[in-house]
């Protein structure tokens, strides 16, 4: 009797299975391939709801690994002398920085353009 892999971090949505034919599908998204950015079609927005008042700067439509955005999303950081973060393909930068946001993603060869605000 072989054993299956039982990660149940790996499992979302899952609760309980009492089939021993069982097989979990784990997400393909793990192994998404980053687009070049000349393909990426991002976009730089101001967002200031549910965030005390304060304004920052979202970068939405990333397509790619979390470890090419989280990269992606320290180079805007440094650029901006700014801090932020990413998560579900979002980068986050505080405060208003959107020209020079879009200013950076235009230079390094990214498909990028101002929405709302």
């Amino acid at each position: 009797m072989s054993r299956k892999s039982n990660d149940w971090k790996k499992r979302d949505g899952i609760v309980f299975s009492t089939s021993d034919e069982f097989d979990y599908n784990y997400s393909e998204s793990e192994n998404e391939q980053t687009l070049p950015p000349s393909q990426q079609k991002l976009k730089v927005l101001l967002d200031k709801k549910a965030r005390a008042g304060k304004q920052v700067t979202l970068v939405e439509g990333f397509i790619g690994q979390e470890e090419d955005l989280k990269e992606l999303g320290k180079l805007l950081k440094n650029k901006c002398g700014v801090g932020g973060t990413t998560k579900d393909g979002v980068i986050l930068i505080q405060g208003e920085h959107r020209d020079k946001v879009l200013q950076v993603l235009l230079q390094a060869g990214y498909g990028a353009k101002k929405s709302g605000g």
